[in-house]
């Protein structure tokens, strides 16, 4: 595919008012989430889950550019056998799928890791386009505490970051590049800030040298939010103006969009800080701003679904209204009743 293809892709893939639907759970994620359910963790039980999204016809076709998947996922069959990339392909969305294959301790950097899968990901991405994916995700995550992140963490990761991107753009596919600084810790919502803004003008160094075409990527970023044991909190209105500015200071305007993750925030706190980000007054950012959630778009339908298939349409519509929300966030126009996070 030439340049021009993959920046075309990328553009769809942060079409106004749709996101991306983050479906690449691993295999400690998502027995974590069935056995909030009460849901044995088998292949099967897997397919039905996946399934019940991907059939969930409105939230698709309406609220869903892309839908990342697992290894696993790509390769299964719906019930009645038809693959289910092809189900995601029938409601308008594009497949994608998740390029690296965890983390590993970064030698000599206590604390710290290094995302894998370098070697050999050229012929895996290029059997993965052959199975239908339009786009990759590669995911680099950086923590922060006393001491860290150190350079060299940052450094490898988004050097990592870049050489993927590359890959990926050379093997056709869309590189979703992923830098997240963790929620995890007791760190306000500046000292996030700080290390996000780091992290993103290292990552936008090493893509550029690794000369991968900007206009043909998506950006994964983290929103700027204080940690999770914080003990000052952050309403939405300066997540987004903290998060906005961050963006502004690292980001190329080349990009066409960034589709944040939601990253261990409360449901209704992603959305409203998506939302509060696209309500900003002033001139609009010169990139879409979207969603690529997992768990703010599927823990509600899980809940609902609990593994029987006589609650499978009452759980798509659960994954609806959820798609809705989000998609009105990313449109600037969700009103909310309730503010769900103090100021």
């Amino acid at each position: 595919m030439t340049v021009a293809d993959l920046a075309a892709v990328a553009r769809a893939m942060v079409a106004p008012g749709r996101g991306i639907l983050a479906a690449d759970e691993g295999p400690k994620t998502i027995e974590q989430r069935f056995a909030s359910i009460a849901l044995a963790d088998t292949a099967d039980a897997r397919r039905d889950y996946r399934e019940m999204l991907f059939r969930a016809t409105e939230a698709m076709s309406k609220y869903i550019s892309g839908v990342i998947l697992y290894d696993e996922t790509i390769r299964q069959n719906a019930a009645d056998g038809t693959p289910l990339v092809k189900l995601i392909e029938l409601t308008g969305a594009l497949p994608g799928i998740k390029a690296d294959i965890g983390t590993a301790p970064l030698p000599f950097c206590p604390g710290e890791v290094v995302t894998q899968g370098q070697d050999g990901l050229h012929e895996r991405l290029t059997e993965y386009r052959a199975l239908g994916a339009r786009f990759a995700k590669w995911r680099a995550i950086v923590s922060v505490g006393p001491g860290l992140p150190t350079a060299t963490a940052i450094g490898a990761n988004a050097h990592a970051l870049a050489r993927y991107a590359a890959i990926a753009q050379d093997a056709g596919l869309v590189p979703i590049v992923e830098p997240e600084v963790l929620m995890d810790g007791t760190h306000d919502i500046d000292r996030c800030a700080e290390v996000t803004e780091a992290y993103l003008t290292r990552v936008y160094r090493e893509l550029i040298d690794a000369r991968v075409a900007l206009e043909a990527t998506v950006l994964k970023p983290n929103m700027v939010v204080p940690g999770t044991k914080a003990t000052k909190l952050a309403s939405p209105a300066e997540v987004a103006l903290k998060t906005l500015r961050v963006l502004k200071h690292s980001v190329p305007t080349t990009v066409p969009g960034i589709a944040f993750l939601s990253g261990g925030q409360s449901d209704d706190d992603a959305t409203a800080r998506l939302a509060a980000m696209n309500r900003m007054p002033g001139e609009p950012p010169p990139w879409r701003l979207t969603f690529s959630f997992s768990r703010a778009l599927v823990l509600a339908p899980l809940r609902v679904w609990a593994g029987r298939p006589e609650n499978v349409a009452a759980a798509q519509r659960a994954f609806a209204e959820r798609a809705r929300s989000n998609s009105e966030a990313a449109l600037g126009a969700l009103e909310r009743s309730a503010n769900p996070t103090p100021t």
